[in-house]
């Protein structure tokens, strides 16, 4: 099981998330995809598209300054 890392920083909804969409299509079933975003609503946004495509939210950390990190498992 490999780590894959996604920086969007920079980046504000919706964007963040589509780029985890068009990512994980490059990643096998059973990796993890760790994500850093600053976009205010990445955390809960990351949520709902975990649960809305039957991934596996594993955690999330606060960076400070309004960066979150999360881990994603396929």
């Amino acid at each position: 099981m490999a780590v894959h890392i996604l920086d969007t920083k920079g980046l504000k909804c919706p964007q963040p998330i589509l780029k985890i969409t068009t990512t994980v299509i490059k990643i096998p079933k059973g990796d993890i995809l760790e994500v850093t975003a600053d976009c205010e609503t990445f955390e809960k946004d990351a949520r709902d598209w975990c649960q809305r495509n039957k991934k596996i939210f594993l955690w999330v950390r606060d960076l400070g300054g309004g960066t979150k990190t999360c881990q994603i498992q396929l």
